[in-house]
């Protein structure tokens, strides 16, 4: 019997080879808090993972665009109401671009309330001369540099739920409570942003969405609706800690099937993908819209092994590859994944994550990305897609609402003498929000012509 064939259980995973998982000091505390978890409320519902599925579909046909963002690796001491407000504001305000200057409904889903485990190349590292237990993200570990703080600790899980709790309780009231109205673009606009060339330009666009709005309501149409008022936004992570994922996974009560209510949709991280493999054994038998980050050493036939194994129905919303080729890789490595998946007829959402592979280290030692290699590497996505007659269907980004300085390039011109100036990340180099905004805006153009 073949590990796809084989009957699938939320715990089946634990049969398989398991790989990016904490050395973890004290299983019986472990599994106390696993099982603690797994009585707990879920964190999100099987309705709203099927409506995020639905949706998902019509991005694979061409019919809606998908906006991914959020950090790349999620801090404790940062989840506080203004940053996840400031986050929810320009993944908000890339929407509307996309929505009014690119004519196209859009999917939101953030890199949020969950983000908090991260997968490393080996289980130490060196910390200032000093060799420790690499730090694995705060739902594990302590990224402060001595050996008692990098010691995996199983109630920082426990932590981690809470924090994914309260963080899904503000985005809640800020989705539905007012703050995502499409009266209150102008409101979006962040001051450091609205003195910008970037900000210049989504004012002109909230300018026009309120002209129409008014129009509207004047010839007695209402606005009062939740279509305007109200915004549809969803949440995703790696799923990297499997023992947390299964304690979140529940059978659905009124329509049957195993939901992971941890997220609305989960993805693969290039070092967890193997076909035997804890990872795509769990994510196999969930209901979850699913992602998989696809790199530019990929396999083909390793991938469609992957496609039919995580879709074995080829169910349109069900798969969301997520490339991330580099702005050097693209033109080449591209055009055969998707000639193949065209001609094997699979439903999928191609997504572009122009992030990870164009990562340098700038002078100071300070990780980096450029701008315009991320702009390279979309531009080259988009091209690509319509050549081959083949849908590009989102965007898959590491940003931030924040003021950061830790991309170079964009409106602003930031310089690799720039970056110390006010880099914030603990992880990998995320777009600030006028960047974000850059890169809506260049999508809008494209998806418009």
């Amino acid at each position: 019997m073949s590990p796809q064939s084989a009957p699938w259980t939320k715990s089946s995973w634990q049969q398989h080879p398991v790989l990016q998982q904490p050395n973890w000091p004290d299983k019986a505390a472990l599994n106390q808090v696993l099982g603690d978890l797994s009585n707990r409320p879920p964190l999100v519902f099987a309705g709203e993972i099927r409506a995020l599925k639905d949706l998902l579909a019509k991005a694979s046909q061409g019919e809606a665009f998908l906006i991914q963002g959020g950090d790349c690796s999620e801090d404790f001491s940062q989840v506080t109401a203004p940053k996840i407000r400031e986050t929810l504001k320009v993944l908000l305000q890339m929407a509307v671009v996309l929505t009014y200057a690119g004519g196209k409904p859009v999917v939101k889903l953030g890199r949020i309330a969950g983000q908090f485990a991260k997968p490393r190349s080996a289980d130490t590292e060196m910390v200032n001369g000093v060799e420790l237990p690499s730090y694995r993200g705060d739902m594990v570990n302590s990224a402060e540099p001595i050996a008692a703080a990098r010691i995996p600790d199983p109630n920082r899980i426990r932590e981690g739920y809470y924090m994914a709790a309260s963080t899904l309780n503000l985005l809640r009231a800020f989705t539905r409570g007012g703050f995502a109205s499409l009266q209150r673009v102008h409101a979006w606009n962040q001051e450091f942003v609205a003195q910008s060339p970037m900000g210049r330009s989504y004012d002109r666009v909230a300018k026009q969405l309120s002209q129409a709005m008014q129009f509207m309501e004047t010839i007695g149409i209402p606005t009062d609706i939740p279509q305007i008022r109200q915004a549809q936004f969803f949440t995703s992570h790696e799923a990297l800690l499997l023992g947390y994922e299964e304690a979140m996974t529940r059978e659905d009560s009124t329509g049957g099937g195993w939901y992971d209510c941890s997220a609305h949709m989960l993805w693969i991280g290039e070092r967890t993908r193997q076909i035997d493999g804890a990872h795509v054994e769990f994510l196999r038998g969930v209901n979850n819209p699913i992602g998989v980050k696809i790199g530019p050493d990929y396999d083909l036939e390793n991938v469609k092994q992957l496609i039919e194994t995580l879709n074995p129905e080829n169910e349109a919303g069900r798969l969301t590859l997520i490339t991330r080729l580099g702005m050097k890789n693209i033109e080449k490595v591209l055009p055969p994944l998707l000639r193949e998946a065209k001609r094997e007829g699979y439903n999928i959402v191609w997504s572009c994550d122009p992030m990870h592979a164009n990562t340098y280290t700038a002078p100071s030692g300070l990780k980096s990305r450029s701008f315009n290699d991320i702009l390279s590497e979309i531009t080259c996505f988009f091209e690509t897609h319509w050549s081959e007659g083949t849908i590009p269907g989102g965007i898959h980004l590491e940003m931030t609402g924040e003021n950061v300085t830790e991309c170079t390039g964009g409106a602003r011109n930031i310089i690799d003498e720039d970056l110390a100036n006010n880099y914030l990340t603990t992880c990998d180099p995320r777009l600030n929000a006028e960047q974000s905004l850059e890169v809506a805006f260049q999508i809008a153009e494209m998806i418009r012509s």
